[in-house]
Parts: C-alpha cells; sequence; structure tokens
C-alpha cells in the first residue's frame, strides 16, 4: 500500500531536520552551537557536567589575569624555573653532597621522585593531548614559554608534589619546606598561563601518588 505523497514528503522534511540537526550539534562546541540551533528551529544542545567543569575551568584561569603584575609575574617565573629538572636536580646533587646517609638517601628519593612523576605526566599529556590555554584561547598569551604542546596534568606541578611526599617527615623542616615550595609552583603555572587549575590539579594529585614509590624502595 502506497503511502500519500504529503505523507511522504512530511517524513521525508523531518528525516532530513534530524540529520541537520545532528550535524549542527556534531559541529558546535557545547552552548556556542544554540544560536544555529535555534535557527534551525531545534532545540539547543543542554552543556553536559564536562562541558560545565571545562568553561569553569578556563574562567578561573583568566580571572587570573587581574593579578598579574611586575613583582609578581617575577616571582611566579622564579617559582616555574625552581621546578624546572635543573633545579631538582640542583637540589638533589646538594643533599648527596652532605656526605651523610641521611642527605644521601633524601637526595636519591627527591631525584627519584621527580623524574618518575616527569615520565608519568609526560605520558598522560600525549595520550590526553588537551591544548595549552594560548594554542586553546584565541588572543590568549601566556607570560613564559610553554616546554611542549599538551597541559594536562601539569608536569611542574606532578614532580613538585612528588619530591614534597618523597622528603615528608624529613629533618630540618624539608618536608613542610617541599609543600610550601610546590604550592607556589603549582599557583605560578595557573599565573603564567602555561597551565588550566585543573591540570594542575590533576597534577598535584598525581605527583602525591608518584612520590611514595621512592618511600617504598628508599626507606
Amino acid at each position: 500500500m502506497r503511502m500519500p505523497r504529503a505523507t511522504v514528503m512530511k517524513v521525508a522534511a523531518m528525516e532530513a531536520r534530524n540529520r541537520l540537526g545532528e550535524d549542527l550539534v556534531a559541529a558546535c562546541p557545547a552552548g556556542a552551537g544554540s544560536p544555529a540551533l535555534e535557527a534551525a528551529g531545534l532545540p539547543a544542545r543542554r552543556p553536559s557536567r564536562l562541558d560545565r567543569l571545562l568553561a569553569t575551568d578556563r574562567a578561573v584561569l583568566l580571572a587570573f589575569r587581574r593579578w598579574h603584575g611586575p613583582w609578581r609575574t617575577r616571582l611566579a617565573l622564579a617559582l616555574t624555573r625552581a621546578g624546572d629538572g635543573g633545579g631538582w636536580t640542583a637540589m638533589a646533587f646538594a643533599l648527596v653532597c652532605t656526605g651523610t646517609r641521611e642527605g644521601m638517601r633524601l637526595g636519591l628519593r627527591l631525584g627519584l621522585a621527580a623524574l618518575l612523576a616527569t615520565l608519568a605526566s609526560q605520558a598522560l599529556k600525549r595520550g590526553l593531548t588537551r591544548a595549552r590555554p594560548a594554542r586553546a584561547i584565541e588572543g590568549f598569551r601566556a607570560l613564559a614559554r610553554d616546554p611542549d604542546a599538551f597541559s594536562f596534568p601539569s608536569g611542574h606541578t606532578a614532580a613538585a608534589f612528588a619530591v614534597t611526599v618523597a622528603l615528608a617527615g624529613a629533618p630540618h623542616g624539608l618536608g613542610p619546606a617541599a609543600l610550601v615550595l610546590a604550592g607556589g609552583i603549582g599557583l605560578s603555572r595557573v599565573y603564567l598561563g602555561a597551565h588550566y587549575p585543573l591540570d594542575v590539579a590533576a597534577g598535584a594529585a598525581l605527583g602525591a601518588a608518584v612520590g611514595l614509590l621512592p618511600r617504598l624502595v628508599l626507606l
């Protein structure tokens, strides 16, 4: 039994409209596609929880720009340099050069923690491939050179918190000092525009977990 011509045309129009809606949703990010969808007579896609989380992450990063100032920028750059590989190598070498058994043990812990956290964060970065803010946000400029193209998680923060865990309980206040330094390094990465806050939080969690291994290996 053949369908009436008017019914066939109505069904074809509905199918074309549905295909158009799917194409618009796929092409437009959450929130940005609403006008296009409304113009096509289709309901706008509601942002998911992940969309809202990433939007908040970006908003907090952009809010940091209101705190930019010469002395804060110099401090942030100094903290970031302290969290470079060369900084951790120098600290580990200084502890080993004390010539004491405790100093050598702590120096090896520090070096191993920083190395493992760096390797783990780099592996995750290349697997998740979240773009740096300067690459993802139009017109955004970081205050420091990005060491690579990927953002999540923060390698500087991961290494800093791994060292903090590795040195926890060490004499002469090394543990609390490492914690203060790690917090400063994490904040500096957001301040400088090198990372989103979520990158830093993930880096801190990763580093804290990785930092347990040197404590188990080097008792």
